[in-house]
């Protein structure tokens, strides 16, 4: 993990609206451009950066029309920033359940 990274994109309001919109449910790119007012390309972006410190995971779906789509899910539920001695240090609590069990029981309480 990249501690200026993470640090980077907490700091971003578009990194922490999407962050903070699949800790509710697993949203497809067109769901969290609606949630977060942004752009395709924005959301891409930011995706990309979170995938890439571990914060975001990705699963492919299926839709009724047999089309293929990818739906987030957050990883993380809390970044700790500690302070002392003159130094900071990272601490990245990940979700209990697995991103993909998570998907399984969402679907699961749909029906």
């Amino acid at each position: 993990m990249d501690e200026d990274a993470v640090l980077a994109l907490l700091d971003d309001e578009y990194a922490r609206s999407i962050l903070a919109h699949l800790t509710i449910e697993p949203m497809s790119v067109d769901e969290l451009c609606t949630a977060c007012e942004m752009s395709d390309a924005t959301a891409y972006r930011r995706l990309n950066r979170l995938q890439e410190e571990d914060l975001v995971a990705e699963q492919q779906e299926m839709d009724p029309d047999g089309h293929h789509y990818k739906r987030y899910t957050a990883t993380v539920e809390a970044v700790t920033v500690t302070f002392a001695d003159g130094a900071y240090e990272i601490a990245v609590t990940r979700s209990e359940s697995d991103p993909a069990d998570r998907f399984t029981e969402l679907f699961e309480g749909l029906s």
